[in-house]
């Protein structure tokens, strides 16, 4: 979601950095401010712009009824053409309209208003078509948003008391159209470096804010947007005033936080669960943390595939610290209970891990021969992996710590490989009710359990489970479609696994393999594990050590690895892993960070000879 005022579109770069949210397959959503068209369209009629002074002293633009219609021109005659102008000269298919159109958004009526003539009368305006948008067609906004690159929406919204359109506040619109339409990002960008705190000096951007900390610092124009952001906490997008006139400068950014996290050590943990990075949308996550990296000298970038790659140190001794940036999906508002638990999508699957071994490398002292990297991978929760197999293919390392949660007392040695198949069942369309009819889910089911059962045979520890199931109907014939996932223990053989899963592969199945990785167990005498055991006394810990039956990106790189010790550790209970409960304890979170502290301080004296 971004509102840009009519200043910001005076500027192509406003419509150049849209084009790359579409790129980066963003939905995108633009709500176009129009002070400056509704001053152009009057002059242009030579028609003066009706002006009211409220008894406080604020001035305001005067819409009774009849004005309204010059209003509606000035965005679709003036802003609107301006905005599929700059957008479709990036080739982007656009769907502009004012908000009231169809009644995609209506408003409530403000009340009477108190104004101040010349002569210093006070009088109550009554007719003044002004108020507050409260309701959004979401289901038709949806639909537009999936057949358009930008959908972009201005004022006025139509009034719910059935009369003229209302004109409302451009930032609000687009507050309660991020709230209402479940936006993961809110962009206002204005013309100043965020919000200042001396409005003179344009070095001054407040980085953070909370509700109610920055209406002191703001003024004029300000005070909307700084409202419009703290309407926006209710939901979950992560909010931020942007400029001047440019989303690209996250150093003119103030960012908005539902609540202040309860200790300064928390503050990355917390700010890193609040930005939404479900998977293929990591990149304004990615952004945050190498900002919050840079500020602490660390080196850090985004990489060809997108990850977040922030390193210490340029020695030949390299351990690195690999977790990963994505979520699955859904997500609801941040929030912190007691001061204890952290509450929200990814606390716990791994961001809570992801944010512990950044702290840890901030603090972490690297020996002249050493190096420590922190990769924060994109696409670990869905089958592309893709940050992990750039991993695999262009940070070597000699010992990594995978970012998983088991528990702050808990070490993981290896992983169940994951095998996952695509299977396509075909019959002839004919009536269900026919002689021994056999539909194409029948089929589907029959190929499914042999399939399952061969598996089993190989593997007999093997866990499976069909995670995905769709029909394709035809006038000619009629397909079922399954993707089966299976769980292999690290021993077993998967060449074997595909050939006896491949085997029930005929004229009516088809058998697709769009995973095959490998389980991985890792030994608890290698010198990372020996780290952390030697971590674990000095804490006074007990630790269980496990193989799990889950798969981590410690699988993808063992697919060509071999000889390089690996583990994985985090905070957080992973029974809570994509549930609607997920949340974090912050007395785990602060042993977790402790243990991974020492557990890299010891594996650099081990591997240098002074243990």
């Amino acid at each position: 979601m971004v509102k840009a005022g009519s200043a910001t579109l005076d500027h192509e770069t406003i419509f150049r950095e849209i084009a790359e949210l579409s790129a980066r397959g963003a939905r995108v959503l633009l709500v176009a401010g129009g002070a400056v068209f509704i001053e152009r369209h009057y002059e242009s009629l030579n028609r003066a712009v009706p002006i009211r002074r409220m008894a406080g002293g604020d001035e305001f633009r005067y819409c009774p009824a009849e004005e309204m219609p010059f209003v509606v021109a000035a965005y679709e005659q003036v802003a609107l053409p301006v905005v599929e102008a700059g957008l479709g000269a990036h080739r982007l298919a656009v769907f502009a309209s004012v908000a009231g159109r169809a009644a995609l958004v209506s408003g409530t009526p403000n009340k009477p208003i108190r104004v101040v003539s010349d002569e210093g009368r006070i009088s109550v305006v009554r007719d003044h078509r002004a108020g507050v948008p409260d309701a959004v067609d979401t289901g038709r906004l949806t639909a537009l948003l999936d057949a358009y690159d930008v959908v972009c929406l201005s004022p006025p919204v139509a009034g719910a008391d059935g009369e003229a359109p209302l004109n409302v506040d451009a930032d609000v619109l687009a507050a309660v159209l991020a709230n209402a339409l479940d936006a993961d990002h809110l962009r206002l960008v204005t013309g100043t470096p965020g919000l200042l705190r001396d409005p003179a000096d344009p070095s001054s951007t407040l980085r953070h804010l909370h509700p109610g900390e920055g209406g002191q610092f703001a003024g004029g124009r300000m005070r909307q947007k700084v409202r419009a952001a703290e309407i926006a906490l209710a939901g979950s997008a992560d909010v931020a005033i942007t400029g001047p006139h440019t989303m690209a400068d996250d150093g003119g950014w103030t960012r908005f936080w539902p609540e202040p996290p309860p200790a300064e050590d928390l503050a990355l943990l917390s700010r890193t669960v609040t930005i939404p990075s479900v998977s293929r949308d990591e990149y304004e996550l990615a952004r945050y943390l190498v900002r919050w990296c840079a500020e602490r000298g660390i080196e850090a970038w985004i990489d060809e595939a997108g990850n977040l790659v922030a390193v210490k140190g340029g020695g030949p001794r390299r351990l690195m610290m690999l977790g990963h940036l994505d979520t699955v999906p859904f997500r609801w508002p941040v929030r912190w209970e007691a001061g204890e638990h952290l509450f929200g999508r990814g606390s716990v699957d791994a961001k809570g891990c992801l944010a512990g071994f950044l702290e840890v490398l901030s603090v972490a002292e690297v020996p002249p021969d050493g190096q420590l990297r922190v990769v924060g991978a994109v696409e670990e929760e869905i089958s592309s992996s893709k940050g992990a197999f750039h991993v695999r293919d262009n940070y070597p390392a000699d010992a990594v710590v995978i970012g998983e949660p088991s528990g702050s007392a808990t070490l993981t040695l290896g992983y169940f490989g994951l095998f996952k198949l695509k299977i396509t069942a075909t019959v002839s369309s004919g009536h269900s009710a026919g002689m021994d009819a056999v539909s194409g889910p029948d089929r589907l089911i029959e190929v499914t359990q042999a399939i399952r059962e061969s598996v089993l045979k190989q593997a007999p520890e093997a866990l499976s489970a069909v995670i995905d199931m769709w029909t394709e109907p035809g006038s000619r014939s009629n397909r079922a479609v399954a993707v089966l996932n299976f769980r292999v223990p690290p021993d077993a053989d998967l060449a074997s696994i595909e050939e006896a899963a491949l085997a029930h592969a005929g004229a009516d199945a088809s058998i697709e393999v769009q995973r095959a990785t490998p389980g991985f167990s890792g030994s608890r005498t290698t010198s990372l594990a020996k780290a952390f055991t030697r971590s674990f006394g000095k804490a006074g810990i007990r630790p269980r050590f496990v193989v799990k039956k889950g798969t981590s990106d410690m699988n993808t790189l063992a697919t060509t690895w071999t000889g390089v010790p690996m583990v994985a550790y985090g905070p957080g209970d992973s029974s809570l892993d994509h549930t609607d409960v997920e949340r974090i304890g912050v007395a785990e979170y602060r042993q977790a960070v402790g243990v991974l502290a020492e557990a890299v301080a010891n594996w650099f004296v081990i591997t240098g000879g002074k243990s």
